[in-house]
Protein backbone atom coordinates (compact mmCIF):
# COMPACT_ATOMS: atom_id res chain seq x y z
CA UNK A 1 0.00 0.00 0.00
CA UNK A 2 1.44 3.41 -0.85
CA UNK A 3 2.41 5.35 2.35
CA UNK A 4 1.37 8.79 0.95
CA UNK A 5 -1.71 7.28 -0.87
CA UNK A 6 -3.47 6.14 2.08
CA UNK A 7 -3.06 9.02 4.13
CA UNK A 8 -5.45 10.96 4.84
CA UNK A 9 -6.27 15.01 4.40
CA UNK A 10 -7.96 17.01 6.70
CA UNK A 11 -10.21 19.37 4.84
CA UNK A 12 -9.52 23.12 7.08
CA UNK A 13 -12.96 25.14 7.62
CA UNK A 14 -13.46 27.54 4.93
CA UNK A 15 -12.23 25.20 2.21
CA UNK A 16 -15.28 22.89 0.31
CA UNK A 17 -14.78 19.96 -1.93
CA UNK A 18 -16.80 19.13 -4.55
CA UNK A 19 -16.50 15.43 -6.12
CA UNK A 20 -18.51 15.19 -9.47
CA UNK A 21 -18.84 12.20 -12.02
CA UNK A 22 -15.53 10.63 -13.34
CA UNK A 23 -13.43 12.17 -10.39
CA UNK A 24 -13.22 16.24 -11.25
CA UNK A 25 -12.67 17.56 -8.14
CA UNK A 26 -13.75 20.96 -7.20
CA UNK A 27 -11.90 22.69 -4.04
CA UNK A 28 -13.08 26.36 -2.79
CA UNK A 29 -11.63 28.25 -0.60
CA UNK A 30 -10.71 32.02 0.79
CA UNK A 31 -7.90 32.28 -1.88
CA UNK A 32 -10.07 30.90 -5.54
CA UNK A 33 -11.12 27.52 -6.85
CA UNK A 34 -9.37 24.79 -8.28
CA UNK A 35 -11.29 22.31 -10.36
CA UNK A 36 -9.06 18.95 -11.24
CA UNK A 37 -10.31 15.78 -13.07
CA UNK A 38 -8.15 12.54 -11.75
CA UNK A 39 -7.93 9.13 -12.88
CA UNK A 40 -11.17 7.29 -12.82
CA UNK A 41 -10.26 4.08 -11.50
CA UNK A 42 -8.92 6.20 -8.55
CA UNK A 43 -11.80 6.13 -5.43
CA UNK A 44 -12.31 9.53 -4.16
CA UNK A 45 -14.38 9.61 -1.18
CA UNK A 46 -15.21 12.99 0.97
CA UNK A 47 -16.35 11.46 5.06
CA UNK A 48 -17.48 14.78 6.87
CA UNK A 49 -13.76 17.06 6.83
CA UNK A 50 -11.65 13.68 5.49
CA UNK A 51 -10.97 13.25 1.91
CA UNK A 52 -9.65 9.72 1.02
CA UNK A 53 -7.98 8.17 -2.22
CA UNK A 54 -7.96 4.16 -2.47
CA UNK A 55 -7.26 2.17 -5.42
CA UNK A 56 -9.11 -0.62 -7.30
CA UNK A 57 -6.63 -3.36 -7.48
CA UNK A 58 -2.53 -3.31 -6.58
CA UNK A 59 -1.69 -3.26 -10.76
CA UNK A 60 1.32 -1.28 -11.31
CA UNK A 61 -0.50 1.51 -12.87
CA UNK A 62 -2.77 2.11 -9.97
CA UNK A 63 -0.08 2.01 -7.20
CA UNK A 64 1.49 4.77 -9.57
CA UNK A 65 -0.95 6.85 -9.88
CA UNK A 66 -2.41 6.32 -6.20
CA UNK A 67 0.06 8.37 -4.29
CA UNK A 68 -0.23 11.04 -6.96
CA UNK A 69 -3.75 11.71 -6.86
CA UNK A 70 -3.56 12.15 -3.08
CA UNK A 71 -0.68 14.49 -3.22
CA UNK A 72 -2.42 16.40 -5.95
CA UNK A 73 -5.64 16.33 -3.51
CA UNK A 74 -3.58 18.29 -0.92
CA UNK A 75 -1.67 20.66 -3.08
CA UNK A 76 -5.27 21.95 -3.96
CA UNK A 77 -6.23 21.93 -0.58
CA UNK A 78 -3.12 23.62 0.41
CA UNK A 79 -3.45 26.29 -2.28
CA UNK A 80 -7.03 27.91 -1.82
CA UNK A 81 -6.58 27.86 2.02
CA UNK A 82 -3.02 29.23 2.04
CA UNK A 83 -1.20 29.30 -1.22
CA UNK A 84 1.93 28.94 -2.79
CA UNK A 85 5.00 30.80 -3.18
CA UNK A 86 8.41 30.82 -4.42
CA UNK A 87 11.28 33.40 -3.86
CA UNK A 88 13.96 34.53 -6.42
CA UNK A 89 17.11 36.42 -5.82
CA UNK A 90 18.66 38.69 -8.83
CA UNK A 91 22.76 38.41 -8.14
CA UNK A 92 24.94 40.81 -9.96
CA UNK A 93 26.27 44.24 -10.76
CA UNK A 94 23.66 46.01 -12.62
CA UNK A 95 21.37 43.47 -12.52
CA UNK A 96 17.84 44.64 -11.80
CA UNK A 97 14.28 44.14 -12.02
CA UNK A 98 11.14 46.88 -12.19
CA UNK A 99 7.61 46.21 -12.09
CA UNK A 100 5.26 48.33 -14.25
CA UNK A 101 1.72 47.77 -13.98
CA UNK A 102 1.85 44.06 -14.51
CA UNK A 103 4.53 43.23 -16.33
CA UNK A 104 8.13 42.68 -15.09
CA UNK A 105 11.20 44.12 -16.73
CA UNK A 106 14.09 42.22 -15.98
CA UNK A 107 17.44 43.89 -16.35
CA UNK A 108 20.24 41.05 -16.75
CA UNK A 109 23.76 42.09 -18.66
CA UNK A 110 21.86 41.91 -22.14
CA UNK A 111 21.61 44.71 -24.26
CA UNK A 112 18.31 47.11 -24.26
CA UNK A 113 16.54 48.91 -26.74
CA UNK A 114 17.08 52.30 -28.12
CA UNK A 115 14.20 53.66 -25.71
CA UNK A 116 16.37 52.28 -22.70
CA UNK A 117 13.97 48.93 -22.15
CA UNK A 118 14.75 45.77 -21.83
CA UNK A 119 13.75 43.33 -24.97
CA UNK A 120 10.70 41.84 -25.62
CA UNK A 121 12.13 38.16 -24.44
CA UNK A 122 12.85 39.99 -20.69
CA UNK A 123 9.58 41.28 -19.76
CA UNK A 124 6.95 38.81 -17.98
CA UNK A 125 3.67 39.52 -17.60
CA UNK A 126 1.82 37.93 -15.21
CA UNK A 127 -0.42 35.16 -15.97
CA UNK A 128 -4.44 34.88 -14.88
CA UNK A 129 -3.82 33.71 -11.28
CA UNK A 130 -0.44 34.12 -10.50
CA UNK A 131 1.17 37.33 -8.60
CA UNK A 132 4.87 38.58 -8.83
CA UNK A 133 6.19 41.11 -6.48
CA UNK A 134 9.70 42.54 -6.72
CA UNK A 135 11.55 44.21 -3.28
CA UNK A 136 13.89 46.09 -5.83
CA UNK A 137 15.26 48.24 -2.70
CA UNK A 138 17.04 45.01 -1.01
CA UNK A 139 19.75 43.35 -1.77
CA UNK A 140 19.93 40.36 -3.23
CA UNK A 141 17.29 41.87 -5.55
CA UNK A 142 14.03 39.43 -4.67
CA UNK A 143 10.97 38.65 -7.05
CA UNK A 144 8.47 36.74 -4.94
CA UNK A 145 6.42 34.08 -7.29
CA UNK A 146 2.38 33.58 -5.40
CA UNK A 147 -0.54 31.92 -6.17
CA UNK A 148 -2.88 29.38 -5.59
CA UNK A 149 -1.93 26.73 -8.25
CA UNK A 150 1.42 24.75 -6.95
CA UNK A 151 2.47 23.58 -10.75
CA UNK A 152 1.61 27.30 -12.05
CA UNK A 153 4.24 29.43 -9.52
CA UNK A 154 7.12 26.73 -10.19
CA UNK A 155 6.60 26.81 -13.64
CA UNK A 156 6.37 30.49 -13.27
CA UNK A 157 9.11 30.97 -11.22
CA UNK A 158 11.30 28.34 -13.64
CA UNK A 159 10.88 30.22 -16.60
CA UNK A 160 12.20 33.86 -14.47
CA UNK A 161 15.17 31.79 -13.45
CA UNK A 162 15.75 30.12 -16.80
CA UNK A 163 16.27 34.24 -17.92
CA UNK A 164 19.98 34.00 -16.86
CA UNK A 165 20.55 31.04 -14.48
CA UNK A 166 23.49 31.61 -12.11
CA UNK A 167 26.91 30.70 -13.54
CA UNK A 168 29.53 29.28 -11.47
CA UNK A 169 32.44 31.70 -11.46
CA UNK A 170 31.34 34.48 -10.16
CA UNK A 171 27.70 33.67 -8.88
CA UNK A 172 25.92 36.06 -11.31
CA UNK A 173 22.28 35.32 -12.37
CA UNK A 174 18.48 34.60 -11.14
CA UNK A 175 19.03 31.50 -8.54
CA UNK A 176 15.92 30.40 -5.60
CA UNK A 177 16.11 31.76 -3.03
CA UNK A 178 16.99 28.37 -1.01
CA UNK A 179 19.16 27.07 -3.74
CA UNK A 180 23.10 26.92 -3.24
CA UNK A 181 25.26 27.86 -6.36
CA UNK A 182 28.50 25.70 -6.57
CA UNK A 183 31.34 28.10 -7.32
CA UNK A 184 34.54 26.76 -9.65
CA UNK A 185 38.07 27.88 -9.05
CA UNK A 186 38.93 30.47 -11.81
CA UNK A 187 42.29 30.26 -14.05
CA UNK A 188 45.17 30.86 -12.13
CA UNK A 189 47.90 32.77 -13.88
CA UNK A 190 51.96 31.95 -13.68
Amino acid sequence: MSRIGRMPITVPAGVTVTIANDNVVTVKGPLGTLTEKFNSRMMITLEGDTLTVARPTDEKEDRSVHGLTRALLNNMIVGVSQGFSKTLEIIGVGYKAAKVGKTVQLFLGHSLQPNGMPQEKFCITEPEGITLEVADKAIPITITVKGIDKQAVGQMAAVIRGKRPPEPYHGKGVKYSDERVRRKAGKTGK
